[in-house]
């Protein structure tokens, strides 16, 4: 009896051990969006984004943010510290380590809230009209840095922001006035529809404020979900410690102020802004670093450089000494690391072919710890601040989405195929980690996932390409299996095991007995300037490529239904898409999301228009040397036979919902089989931060029409 129930027992398990992802288990990932050291090392803030059910709307999900804390003495003990449905984001410590400052909405603006540690009740610090967010305590606790977002007309009339009630230094671009003389308006004059040119002046200008017409001036006129024709501005202001304290601007003017911090003695403010202030904020792409002293008096620049953007800032402890990013603006743009002394001075270079992000520099103020894309992975590398030389401490298979420093520890945020935002512990070199979380292990332990195999192959510029081949979860010997062409956007974005975006729908076709190819063609971020950079002028032929070579290596494998191949992406990756299948008949059915097909109008249409001139040139420029018409999917549209399903958000104007209505429309009329999706109220992020609902819907959308085509025989 004993040894039956000791095999219904172990059957039992191994059943169990053999449940398949569902489109569903979307809604039970967790994700830590920030991680936050004490300044003694001693405790861990992290911010926690769920998606909870909507007991009120069948099928709808609330995403919410809530904050835990971690006493290190303890580490495998997460304190909750809020809930509800009110979400709290932005955690930062108090120098004492006793508080945390942390950000909330309150009656739609986003306010700073402080949360004693000792079991207190969080209190409003801010109540700002313009909404308060980044907080950061000044060194000796008593202050607290924040930024707003101030939209024009509010600026303009703003007493504290704008003490002299006059206009920007730079010009509006209204035609017809001499540059911003149709600010100052006359307050006896109505408005009259009938009357004289001031009054009708003063009619349109209130059909304005009642949202009745949209005039538009601006360059960058697209948000990513509405059009947006008045600028808004960022600036910072200081509040002390205490309830009920009136906060003070630090900034002001018509431009942004961006990235503000302390120096480590509190005497002076470390932040970025635009390097022009004559030059109008749509037109101005280089950006400055400047320092200005603790009550905003003396600001001054301490990095510049003609044709440069400067960004990511980090001050290192002891206040000697900045890490940063520069970039080239209006141009292909690769960020570069320089280490610099506290006022600017020299500024140097490093070595290092990869895109940082996330500089943290360690207690001792010898290194400089970040992470960066890098060869299909997310790794952490620490740069020795003195002999500029970097190590990398963690691996390519795995992704590290978030981290800090303890003084002799590093907390970090590990994303892998089996482990998804769990936090681990590890020493400095990031040796001898263990996990202190089990934030998605609980779920997933009852799940039989598929784990990539990665190969590589050098294309035609001689260049290596790494792609990633999963093979159904659940694939039976001598069987076949469909395959999907797996492409992702940017078109420098970087796929490989530790990235989780798309973690949920590979694992997904898998289960649903799919096999997934996804490669990082020439202009993937992740290996190195000269590799983001091949695809210039070229976002078509080189490109397709690569993939097709990855999906050709991956079609040998023996479970593999070569008649039944698929492809898919989204944003640039749509525009691949239908670029390969204008190109390519292999494949037996098409998806293409959010995609761009036509350059010449995605310039007019979206607020990612600088790829075209940046990639290409501009539209009106000799085709012969652009070759924007070219390398543009449209042109080939009535080459495409393959069955095409095409989604857009219908906000998103990342891209433009045009794109996507011109490639419908034209395949319909040429009676091709396709098919056309909107997604009400969804933008560009749809399949990572939207709606719940609609991202569960598109992966079941692209799964459904997939298997019109390549349903598995019964």
């Amino acid at each position: 009896m004993r040894k039956i129930f000791l095999l219904i027992f172990i059957t039992h398990l191994a059943f169990a051990q053999q449940e398949k992802i569902l489109v569903s288990d979307l809604t039970k990932i967790k994700q830590v969006v920030s991680i936050n050291a004490s300044p003694d090392g001693k405790k861990v803030v992290y911010s926690l984004k769920t998606s909870e059910a909507n007991a009120d709307k069948p099928f709808e999900f609330d995403y919410q943010t809530h904050l835990f804390l971690i006493d290190l003495a303890d580490a495998n003990n997460h304190k909750t510290l809020t809930r509800g449905k009110e979400s709290a984001s932005q955690p930062v410590f108090a120098p004492d380590g006793k508080s945390i400052a942390f950000v909330r909405t309150v009656k739609e603006k986003s306010q700073i809230f402080i949360m004693p540690l000792d079991g207190g009740e969080a209190w409003q610090l801010t109540n700002s009209k313009y909404g308060a967010g980044s907080p950061a305590f000044s060194p000796d606790g008593k202050k607290v840095l924040f930024s707003s977002g101030v939209s024009f007309a509010e600026l303009y009339k703003d007493s504290l922001l704008n003490p002299s009630k006059a206009g920007p230094k730079w010009s509006m671009e209204k035609p017809g006035f001499a540059k911003n003389e149709f600010l100052v308006k006359d307050k006896n004059v109505k408005a009259n529809p009938d009357g004289d040119l001031a009054q009708i002046r003063a009619y349109l200008d209130k059909d304005v404020e009642d949202k009745k017409a949209k005039v538009i001036n601006r360059l960058n006129f697209h948000g990513e979900a509405s059009v947006e024709p008045e600028l808004r501005f960022s600036h910072v202001y200081v509040v002390d410690v205490k309830e009920n304290a009136v906060e003070k601007p630090l900034t002001g003017g018509f431009w942004s102020y961006n990235g503000a911090q302390w120096t480590p003695d509190g005497k002076k403010i470390i932040l970025t802004k635009g390097k022009d202030e004559t030059e109008h904020p749509d037109r101005e792409q280089e950006i400055v670093v400047i320092s200005m002293d603790a009550d905003g008096k003396n600001a001054k620049v301490i990095a510049s450089e003609d044709g440069k953007s400067f960004g990511g800032v980090a001050i290192s402890p002891d206040g000697k000494r900045l890490a940063m990013i520069m970039n080239s603006p209006n141009l292909l743009s690769f960020g570069q690391l320089c280490v610099a002394n506290v006022d600017g001075s020299g500024r140097q270079l490093v070595d290092f072919d990869r895109v940082p992000s996330g500089m943290t520099w360690a207690h001792d103020n010898n290194a400089v710890y970040f992470t960066a894309a890098s060869n299909g992975g997310f790794p952490v590398f620490k740069l020795d601040a003195n002999t500029r030389k970097i190590e990398r401490l963690s691996d390519y298979d795995s992704g590290i989405s978030g981290f800090d420093l303890t003084g002799t520890q590093i907390i970090f945020a590990k994303n892998d195929i089996k482990t998804l935002y769990e936090l681990h512990l590890a020493d400095l070199k990031m040796q001898n980690a263990r996990k202190i979380s089990s934030i998605n292990e609980d779920w997933l332990k009852g799940k039989k996932l598929s784990y990539p195999e990665k190969r590589s192959y050098k294309n035609s510029l001689g260049q290596q390409v790494d792609y990633w081949i999963m093979k159904p979860t659940f694939a039976e010997p001598g069987k076949k299996y469909p395959l999907v062409l797996q492409l992702h956007g940017g078109p420098t974005a970087m796929w490989g095991p530790g990235e989780t975006s798309m973690w949920h729908e590979f694992q997904y076709f898998c289960a649903q007995g799919y096999g997934v190819v996804y490669p990082n063609p020439r202009g993937s971020g992740g290996y190195g300037k000269d590799f983001q950079f091949a695809n210039y002028r070229d976002w078509g032929t080189g490109p397709q490529e690569d993939a097709l070579a990855a999906c050709t290596d991956a079609a040998k494998e023996a479970w593999v239904d070569t008649a039944r191949q698929v492809i898919t992406g989204g944003s640039y990756a749509g525009y691949l898409t239908a670029w390969i299948i204008s190109h390519d008949n292999r494949f037996k059915a098409a998806f293409a999301q959010r995609g761009v097909y036509d350059l010449t109008t995605f310039m007019g249409e979206a607020n990612a228009w600088r790829l075209t001139p940046n990639y290409f040139g501009l539209p009106w420029e000799d085709d012969k040397v652009t070759k924007i018409h070219e390398n543009s999917p449209y042109s080939y549209v009535s080459k495409i036979n393959t069955p095409f399903l095409i989604k857009h958000g219908e906000s998103d104007l990342r891209t433009g919902v045009s794109q996507s209505e011109m490639m419908f429309r034209s395949l319909k009329y040429l009676g091709r089989d396709v098919e056309y999706v909107r997604m009400p109220g969804a933008t560009h992020e749809l399949s990572r931060s939207g709606n719940v609902r609609q991202r569960i819907d598109r992966i079941l959308r692209i799964y459904e029409f997939f298997e019109r085509f390549v349903s598995t025989p019964k």
